[in-house]
Formats: structure tokens, sequence, C-alpha cells
């Protein structure tokens, strides 16, 4: 399988769970992407599209998108245009419209903008995993359930999690890990 791992909104590949993450699927003989995703003022979907490419190149079945907060997002619109299903997509803090916060919603306009064509996200993994925090500071959690409920599958809330980041104190996320063991099977 091929990890692709998205940050959110000013973050970074060394942010969070990700360098964790990356180890742990590496150690299991997985091939995994962290790339850095141009964040301030470029950040938009169309760079976000672009340095995907770039670092992962076209969706195939074998891919896993893994995205955080905004780059769940991201990983919604990466579905939304293909044609083909990948293997896995995870979204943690997710939400599919504007949260209400001046300092971030300008920045993640182009990604909740126009609305998501979910039967087209649907078909475009084999896996769906939601995960949220019942506590997030940015995120409510009725938005997580909001895209589980779009997309049909389940939904996992975290006691305690809030936005499942550093900050959180979410440096390895092991259910994630726990999670993702099924697909390489």
């Amino acid at each position: 399988l091929r990890f692709v791992i998205i940050h959110g909104t000013g973050g970074s590949p060394q942010g969070n769970w990700f360098p964790w993450l990356a180890d742990q699927l590496r150690g299991l003989a997985q091939d995994v992407t962290v790339p850095q995703f141009p964040t301030g003022p470029g950040q938009n979907l169309a760079s976000w599209l672009e340095a995907f490419n770039a670092y992962a190149g076209p969706l195939t079945r074998e891919h896993v998108l893994i995205g955080h907060s905004i780059g769940a997002a991201f990983v919604l619109r990466l579905l939304e245009r293909s044609s083909l299903p990948v293997a896995g997509a995870v979204l943690v803090a997710p939400f599919a419209r504007q949260l209400g916060i001046p300092d971030f919603d300008p920045l993640n306009e182009t990604f909740v903008r126009p609305a998501f064509k979910w039967t087209d996200i649907r078909k475009g993994a084999r896996c769906f995993k939601v995960y949220s925090g019942d506590n997030d500071p940015y995120v409510p959690l009725h938005l997580g359930e909001e895209v589980a409920r779009e997309i049909g599958c389940g939904f996992s809330v975290v006691e305690g999690g809030g936005h499942l980041n550093a900050e959180s104190g979410y440096l390895r996320f092991d259910l994630l890990l726990r999670d993702l063991k099924p697909l390489m099977a």
C-alpha cells in the first residue's frame, strides 16, 4: 500500500502524530509519504492539488489517504475527482463546511466550497475511517458526525481527544494504527 499523511492548516510533516505513524507504517514495510503543503496565504485547493501530484503522483488503487483537519477535506476533494477507488481514506477531525473561526475560514474556503459531491466521494475509497475528539476546540463533534453520515461509514469518537493533535497530547495515535492494520492484511 501507499500511505499519504496530509497535515492541516499551518501544519507540517513533523507535526502531531504524523512522524510516529510514518515510522510505524514503514516498520510494517509500507510505502509512506508525508508531504509539506503550502500554508499561510499560499494555502488553497489548487496549490495543494499541485503539491499532492508532485509528492504522491496520481491516485492508484493502492493509496491510503490520511488527512487531519483541513487535510481531511482535501482527501474528500481528491476522492471526488478520482476515477478509481483508493484502498482507504482516513479522516481525522474532519469538517465539510466553514468553522466560523476568522483565522481559519479564509484559508479553508477553497477546500469546503462548493458543496461536496458525496455520491462521488463514497465511490472514491474502498474503506473509510472517521475520528473526532469529543472536546475539539476547533471542530465541533457534530461536524465530524456529519462527514461520517454523508459517507455512510462508522464514526470513532475519541474521549478527551481534543483536535487529535500535539496540542491535545497526540504525538502518537495507537487507535488509528490498530485500525489501519486490517488494510495491510
